[in-house]
Order: structure tokens, then C-alpha cells, then sequence
């Protein structure tokens, strides 16, 4: 009994540390044991590409977005710019029809069915070799897509993902202080997962792609893909399917602005981890180390040992109770992790517009991070699908 106890009690930190140190520390000598990827040579003439944006009434920031792809270094007549709108119930269709002649494309939704169903519709009306999904509250940088792009020289690159950079909102158009972000700091844990796709991509392929910028070459593009699922995520695990790789592309900069209000992060974690577990368990085939090799260790890893962290806190929880009845060093650490949670409460109540005490802050983010988790779980196991998509407000 006091075995099984003691195995539920730190079950969740063994993956934890697992997943977020032993990890990228097996990765890291996995990768110096690979040579270095040739650096991908400039195209003879540059492929033709279509870059699709999703929205669902985004009337406050289309336009900027339009104006910024629109001046990305890249051949206009080699690219076509399609805007798909999901049913949107504001003035999102007439500020894109105000683009036409400027090369812009319009694919209205007359019914709100969600953003990979958008995606789905984007396919047999997309001219492009190559398939750019981005995100209409996001700034791609200037060269990031010729860099993006370039990749696709590599004739075993199937999917080619973007670096993201966390960025406040009111530095999206400052490219000198995203930059800066960049190198001092990156925003934690965006700056660490895209580290961690730079080793995954030394050692063959990255497990998913970038959502807000990402590439995808035409002829595996998906336009049947199930609408409750996470394209994003999948289209890593696909190309895998046909024997191709994704990569991280370090130069194809993408600054995403971050949300300030923890209740729309905490939404979007249930959200993106629901539909991240319920795309897993589609693809669940390349798990299989018999078949896929390192791809199905790092699948693993990456994604699925993280989750499953969250459904063995409350186990650990449990343990921790029983541990604490007969042992004063565990009731202590119990009554310190129930004020953790009281603080962490009182950070996710904070009254929005106040600036709150640092470690309110953090304890909030981090008991809604662990809340989100399990909940998302909770949503897969009902096996509750929600396929409308509620884009994260971040501007």
C-alpha cells in the first residue's frame, strides 16, 4: 500500500521532469550525434504559395494584417492571399473585399463551423505549391517567408513551421523591441518550446507545427481533415505518414501577441489541449516505435507525457492526504499546497485592469495551467467536441 502511495504521489513530477528537463537533455546529445541539416539554397524561381487567413470577425485587426502581407518579401505574382471568413457576423468581409484589386481573395462561410473546417473549405480554392496558414492577429516578419519558403528547396520537407516570439501588444509593430524580446528573453516558455523544436528538427522532425505560421506542401494538404481536430498539430503527424519531415525554421519570425487576461488563456489552454489529445489519439499509429523510430519517442515526450501530468495531480493529490495523516513532514507540504491554491485563486479572480503582485500572478497562471489540464481531459474523456472556433482575442 505504501508503495502504490508513494508511486501516485510522484508520478506527476517523474513525468513533469521528464517531459520539461530529461527530454531536452536526451535531445540535445541525440542532436550533436546527427550532422548539422545543410543550410537550403535559394530557388531558382520561387513557388508559387497561398497564404491563407481564418477569421471569424476580426474587423479590429484584418485590415493591418492584410497591409503586412501584402508587403512581405516575396514575388507578388507568385503568391495569392485568401481570406477566409467564418460566417462572420461583422464588418470582416467588406474591409477584405476592400482588397480585391490589390490581389486579395475572399472565401466567405455561410455557416460558423470552425477554423479547420475553414481550412478544409481553403483547399480545392488554394492556386499555391505550397499552403501558408497564418493568423489575422499575428506580424510575420519582413524575410520570414522567403525563409519559411526556402525550406521547401529540401525535397523531404513536408511541413516547414515558423518561430514564434512573444510579444506585448503593443510591440507588434515594433519590430526593433520584438527583436530584442527575441534575444533577452523570448517570453519563457514560448522561447523554451521553440528551442525545443530546433533540436527536434536536428534530430529529423518536429511534432507540431507553429498554428500561427506554418507551411505545408499543396499536394498533402488536407482538405477532408476532421473539424474537431487541431490542423496544426496533425499536419507534422501526417507528412510523417508519407514519409516526409517537418521542420522549425528559426528565421521565419512571427510575433504573437500575448493575452494579458488569464480567464482567455485559461479558456484557450482547455480548448487547444482538448483538441491536441482528441488529434493524438486520431493519429495514434505513429506512437508505434516498431514503425516511426525516434518520431514516436519524441511524439511521446513531447506531447503526450506532458499531458499526462494533469490527470495524475489529483491521484498525487490523494496520496498526498493519506501520506500527511501519519507524517508531519507531508502535512506540512499539504497545508503549504493548499495555500498555494488559495493564492493561485485569488490570482485567477484578480480583478482585470489591476496590476497584481507578482507571485498572485504567478500562482494563478499556474493553478490555471493545472485546472486547464485536467479539465481538458475531463472534456476528452465525455468525449465532448466542440468544432466551432473561438479565435483568442489578443489585441
Amino acid at each position: 500500500m505504501n508503495a502504490l502511495v508513494d508511486t501516485l504521489l510522484w508520478l506527476p513530477v517523474g513525468l513533469g521532469v521528464y517531459a520539461y528537463v530529461g527530454y531536452p537533455v536526451l535531445l540535445r546529445v541525440v542532436a550533436k550525434l546527427r550532422r548539422a541539416p545543410m543550410a537550403p539554397v535559394e530557388p531558382a524561381q520561387w513557388p508559387y504559395i497561398t497564404i491563407t487567413v481564418p477569421c471569424y470577425n476580426e474587423e479590429r485587426n484584418v485590415a493591418a494584417t492584410l497591409e503586412r502581407l501584402l508587403q512581405l518579401e516575396y514575388p507578388a505574382d507568385r503568391r495569392q492571399i485568401l481570406v477566409i471568413s467564418d460566417a462572420s457576423t461583422d464588418r470582416t468581409d467588406e474591409i477584405v473585399r476592400g482588397f480585391a484589386d490589390r490581389g486579395v481573395d475572399l472565401l466567405r462561410l455561410e455557416t460558423r463551423r470552425g477554423k479547420s473546417a475553414a481550412e478544409n473549405a481553403a483547399g480545392p480554392v488554394a492556386r499555391g505549391e505550397i499552403i501558408v496558414n497564418t493568423d489575422a492577429t499575428i506580424r510575420i516578419l519582413p524575410n520570414a517567408l522567403k525563409a519559411l519558403v526556402r525550406s521547401f528547396t529540401n525535397p523531404n520537407v513536408g511541413v516547414a513551421s515558423g518561430r514564434d516570439v512573444s510579444v506585448a501588444a503593443a510591440d507588434i509593430d515594433n519590430e526593433v523591441a520584438s527583436r530584442s524580446q527575441r534575444t533577452s528573453g523570448e517570453s519563457g516558455y514560448v522561447g523554451y518550446e521553440m528551442g525545443i523544436r530546433a533540436l527536434e528538427t536536428r534530430v529529423g522532425s518536429i511534432v507540431g507545427a507553429s498554428g500561427c505560421f506554418y507551411g505545408i506542401r499543396r499536394d498533402l494538404y488536407d482538405s477532408g481533415f476532421p473539424e474537431s481536430l487541431s490542423r496544426d498539430f496533425a499536419s507534422a503527424l501526417m507528412v510523417r505518414e508519407r514519409g516526409y519531415c517537418a521542420v522549425s525554421v528559426d528565421e521565419a519570425l512571427c510575433l504573437v501577441p500575448r493575452t494579458s487576461v488569464l480567464q482567455a488563456e485559461f479558456q484557450r489552454k482547455i480548448r487547444t489541449m482538448a483538441r491536441g489529445l482528441q488529434t493524438l489519439w486520431y493519429k495514434r499509429a505513429l506512437l508505434n516505435p516498431f514503425r516511426y523510430g525516434a518520431f514516436a519517442w519524441m511524439l511521446f515526450s513531447h506531447k503526450l507525457c506532458r499531458w499526462l501530468v494533469y490527470p495524475a495531480l489529483p491521484l498525487a493529490a490523494a496520496a498526498l492526504v493519506i501520506k500527511s495523516v501519519h507524517s508531519p513532514f507531508w502535512l506540512v507540504v499539504l497545508i503549504a499546497a493548499v495555500a498555494g491554491v488559495i493564492v493561485g485563486t485569488i490570482g485567477m479572480r484578480w480583478p482585470r485592469g489591476k496590476p497584481a503582485p507578482g507571485v498572485i500572478t504567478l500562482a494563478g497562471f499556474g493553478l490555471a495551467s493545472n485546472v486547464a489540464g485536467m479539465l481538458a481531459w475531463l472534456r476528452v474523456l465525455r468525449n465532448q467536441r466542440a468544432a466551432v472556433w473561438e479565435p483568442t482575442r489578443r489585441t
